[in-house]
Order: C-alpha cells, then sequence, then structure tokens
C-alpha cells in the first residue's frame, strides 16, 4: 500500500522528497489543518510529548518512523565524518532511548520500537539499513490501517441498523495510521449501510472530543453532537443510547483497559444504564506483560493543562492539580474488546 497517496485523513506520513517525517499537528485543530515537519529524533520525540501526534496507535507509527529517520541521518554523519558502522548503530541506538521515553502508557509506543529493534538486529550489517527499517515502518503503518478496516468491520456487526453511539476521547483515523479504532467501526457501520448518529464528550483538559472527534466526524458527514463529560448520565437517563464504544492505550491480560481519562467514569454510567460498553484497539495494544489493569503505568501531565480556564482566566497558584491522562476500565465494566483478530467477549481470553 502507498501510504503517501492514501486518500485518507492521516496523522503521520513519511515524506520520501524531504526524508522527514510530516504530522498533523493536533494541537491546531480544528482551527487550522497544518503539518509539522521532523527531520530530526529530537523534533519526532518532542511532537509526541507535546501532543502534536497522539493516539496509540499513531504513536507508534511516528516513533517507528522516528527510527528510519536516526538511520537516515547517522548514514548521512556517516559520509560526512567517515564514522564506521558502530557509531551510526551507536546513534540509531540512542534514537531507541529517546523515544521510549516520551509516553510512558500507549503501550503501541512500545511494540513498535521492539519490532524496529528487531528488524535493527536482523539487517545491522547491510549497507542499506536506513531503507530496510524505512520499510519496516511504512509496512507497521499500512498494516495498522489494514488492522483498523477488519476491526471495523468486525465492531459493525455488533451494531444495530439504526445507532445511537456516544465515544469519548479521538479514537479515529487521526489517533492511528487511518480509518481509526472506535470512529472506524462507525466508518465501516455506515459503509455497511447503517445510519449513524454519534454523541461525542468533550474530554477535558485537552478538548480531544471536541476539537478532534467532533471535527473529524463533521468532515465525514457523519450527524454529530457534542456533550460535556459530565452531560454523559444525563444523556443516558434521557435518551436512547445503543453503544459505548471508546479506543485504548493498554489492555492488560485480564481485560482491564487504560484510555483516556474520565473513559472509567463512562463505563460506570454505561453499566448503571445497562448500556454495551465497547472497546475498539488493534491487538498490538495488549499487554501480556501486564496481569491487570494494577500494572499499567499511568502518565501524569503538566499542571498547565487543566490552569487555563475560559476567557483566559487561570487557576490560582495557590491550588494543587492532579492530572492524570489516563484512568483504567475494570474488565468487568466492558462488554466486549474488538480487535482485528476477533470480537472478545467476557470472561476475556485472548
Amino acid at each position: 500500500m502507498d501510504i503517501n497517496n492514501n486518500k485518507m485523513l492521516q496523522a503521520v506520513t513519511w515524506d520520501d522528497e524531504q526524508q522527514a517525517v510530516i504530522l498533523l499537528d493536533q494541537r491546531a485543530l480544528p482551527d487550522a489543518e497544518r503539518y509539522i515537519i521532523c527531520s530530526s529524533v529530537e523534533q519526532a520525540a518532542n511532537a509526541i510529548e507535546n501532543m502534536t501526534v497522539r493516539g496509540a496507535p499513531a504513536i507508534g507509527i511516528a516513533a517507528a518512523y522516528g527510527i528510519a529517520l536516526a538511520a537516515v541521518n547517522a548514514e548521512r554523519l556517516e559520509i560526512e565524518i567517515s564514522a564506521n558502522q558502530d557509531y551510526k548503530l551507536k546513534i540509531i541506538n540512542q534514537a531507541f532511548d529517546r523515544l521510549a521515553k516520551t509516553r510512558p502508557t500507549a503501550v503501541n509506543l512500545f511494540t513498535a520500537l521492539e519490532r524496529m529493534k528487531a528488524c535493527l538486529e536482523r539487517s545491522k550489517n547491510n549497507l542499506k539499513l536506513s531503507n530496510i527499517l524505512l520499510e519496516e515502518a511504512k509496512l507497521i503503518h499500512s498494516e495498522d490501517i489494514a488492522n483498523n478496516k477488519r476491526m471495523g468491520e468486525l465492531g459493525a456487526e455488533l451494531l444495530p441498523d439504526d445507532a445511537v453511539i456516544l465515544t469519548h476521547c479521538n479514537a479515529g483515523a487521526i489517533a492511528t495510521g487511518g480509518h481509526g479504532t472506535a470512529l472506524g467501526v462507525l466508518r465501516s457501520a455506515r459503509d455497511a449501510g447503517k445510519k449513524i448518529k454519534v454523541y461525542a464528550d468533550e474530554t477535558r483538559p485537552l478538548f480531544q472530543g471536541a476539537r478532534l472527534t467532533a471535527w473529524e466526524l463533521a468532515r465525514d458527514n457523519f450527524d454529530v453532537t457534542l456533550i460535556t463529560d459530565s452531560m454523559a448520565a444525563a444523556l443516558m437517563k434521557s435518551k436512547k443510547i445503543d453503544a459505548v464504544i471508546v479506543g485504548a492505550d493498554r489492555i492488560a491480560k485480564n481485560g482491564d483497559t487504560a484510555n483516556k481519562i474520565g473513559t472509567y467514569g463512562l463505563s460506570v454510567i454505561a453499566k448503571a444504564h445497562g448500556v454495551p460498553f465497547y472497546i475498539a484497539a488493534p491487538f498490538t495494544t495488549l499487554d501480556f506483560k501486564a496481569e491487570t489493569g494494577a500494572d499499567i503505568p499511568i502518565e501524569e501531565r503538566s499542571e498547565s493543562e487543566m490552569r487555563i480556564l475560559i476567557n483566559n482566566q487561570h487557576v490560582p497558584d495557590s491550588v494543587k492539580v492532579w492530572n492524570p491522562a489516563f484512568d483504567v476500565t475494570p474488565h468487568e465494566n466492558i462488554t466486549a474488546i474488538i480487535t482485528e483478530r476477533g470480537v472478545f467477549f467476557p470472561p476475556f481470553k485472548f
């Protein structure tokens, strides 16, 4: 699959001419659709950390391209200073270390890096190492798109012909290689002829639902309505909601799932109202080293994300801030986990 000629909305691409990673700057959405050129590993790492690119699968793809970028730059430097192969490998291994420190919760980041490291070990003596690593990164990207489409087909079968869905954060095309996980299920359901109406949580504090999901769905002509996170219970009580569908950043062996903060509360509300609660995520999101959700590291982000209020007002500095980026939904609150390898129901046996 030619990634760069694919017409789907994409968060991450590789530019062969510039030998650089091109990222859709998701911080600028929905006001502007702009792109950031990353020509160094440090730029790519910063873009992952500051959420220029976000969404577990997209982070993994960006990191894979980051390793390819390190190899390209190392080979260029090798020519300039007549360095040996060991020096080139040292630069590439430094890139692995840097990228691994960017976001701790999204397991796709580490899965992609492990795959790129295995590719490096197989090919480290090859004179065309950068080409080999780049092809591996492109393969990770194209496989993610194919997996999302398969996941979408399987998930669409769970929805009625006329479905009203609530989603949280953004698990769309821009959080993945393309098509999306949770939103990919909705795209596939619509492609299958089903009528889909979507409610999107705004998803505080960075408003990924309001800024990204609402924008992405409106861009694709979905019937989408925005609500605040605190309206979900009232919505389920007053209107018919057929399902909640969200993505995941890491899934433990027992089915506990880490996703954007607020997902756990939404699962409690859904369970109280008898609404099916679905997780849609690629199989690479499973972390078999994590027995339960208690083993999943939860990233805590800067206080500044919560201190700025509407009209540029600020929370007083004397007020403490707790800002976890994710929470863990216990497996008993999950109706099914949708992956490209199948739909898993409790008790979860992957």
